[in-house]
């Protein structure tokens, strides 16, 4: 299972390893849970606390997180009386780690990491005191993801870090499972994420990097499956990517730009924005569509602008006429999508 799985012990002794609380929140996560519970199981690093949240699944998932919760006494499960839906119920969860924890890390319950993820990414935050999150390559399916800094540089001022990312560089934080979060700044707030954000976690990293520092391991640390789950479902049909990116750029923009650079990096999303929503026009979306869209950017202080739209549109056609070779292979492209569905 394990690509680098190296079983070599962490030289740090016990006494001097700060605490860490790994979290598994889970729903119905049966087919994977046996996996994620053993890549803890064999990290090269020894003193962590692990809470898997059972949020009322009805499979056998709580049945798994007992057998090995009975086999370790590090494991403890956290059962929730009540379902939670699924933002609120990583807030839950992220509620249970010890007070006494220094650094928090998330596993998701069909994710799994290498045995010297804890090691390497702890290592790395020590070296940097003001590191509140560290961030490494990791698996995303069968392709490595999440390049975060040049090869020679582990550790970036946060805020530069944002800035750089809000104006369009290709720097990336990763999932939740490729990180590590100083706890402090999680403790410090009730709602770690933004449960009206679908892309909370994005949100989340904006927030600890704007009171600490980016440090990055440059090694494959962690694996995200990929599969079509609910919320994926639900951002690939609308395209919540957009707005999100957006909510970003406006909650953390004047944090982190120069006015002039926020403006422009406003503008360059919105006529992004309006692009994608042109292209929408044809095949005729359904309204839950155009109100989410509407009333996304309501919300952000931009409200929808047919002017806008149509100007997008215009721009598409004139392209359309410029290039006809390129319609026909887009029109055949869109008509092979829909066949297919």
């Amino acid at each position: 299972m394990f690509l680098n799985g190296s079983q070599r012990r962490n030289d740090m002794p016990l006494a001097s390893q700060p605490l860490v609380s790994i979290v598994t929140p889970v729903y119905n996560g049966e087919r994977h849970l046996a996996e994620c519970i053993e890549s803890v199981l064999k990290q090269t690093y020894s003193n962590w606390e692990y809470i898997i949240v059972n949020n009322c699944s009805t499979d056998g998932s709580l049945e798994i997180a007992q057998r090995y919760a009975s086999q370790d006494p590090r494991i403890r499960i956290h059962n929730n009386t009540e379902f939670l839906r699924v933002i609120a119920n990583h807030n839950h969860a992220l509620r249970q780690i010890s007070p006494a924890s220094k650094y928090c890390k998330i596993v998701f319950g069909d994710d799994w990491i290498y045995p010297e993820c804890i090691e390497r990414m702890v290592a790395l935050a020590e070296q940097h005191p003001s590191v509140g999150l560290v961030s490494a390559y990791g698996l995303f399916g069968s392709q490595v993801a999440w390049g975060g800094l040049p090869y020679e540089t582990t550790f970036m001022d946060g805020r530069e870090f944002c800035r750089r990312k809000l104006l369009g560089e290709r720097l990336q934080f990763g999932t939740m499972t490729s990180v590590l979060v100083r706890a402090d700044l999680i403790r410090q707030q009730h709602a770690f994420f933004n449960e009206a954000n679908l892309h909370a976690d994005n949100e989340a990293c904006f927030h600890v990097l704007m009171q600490s520092d980016f440090g990055f391991v440059h090694q494959v640390l962690s694996f995200t499956r990929i599969e079509e789950g609910t919320l994926r479902s639900v951002s690939k049909q609308l395209n919540t990517y957009l707005p999100g990116m957006l909510t970003n750029l406006v909650k953390f923009g004047p944090l982190c730009l120069t006015q002039p650079e926020l403006q422009a990096a406003v503008e360059a999303d919105l006529a992004g924005y309006y692009r994608f929503l042109a292209q929408s026009v044809v095949p005729i979306r359904e309204a839950a569509f155009w109100q989410f869209h509407k009333s996304k950017l309501r919300e952000l202080g931009y409200p929808f602008s047919t002017f806008r739209l149509a100007q997008a549109m215009l721009v598409r056609g004139l392209n359309a006429l410029l290039n006809p070779k390129r319609s026909v292979e887009g029109l055949f492209g869109l008509l092979k999508g829909q066949a297919a569905r």
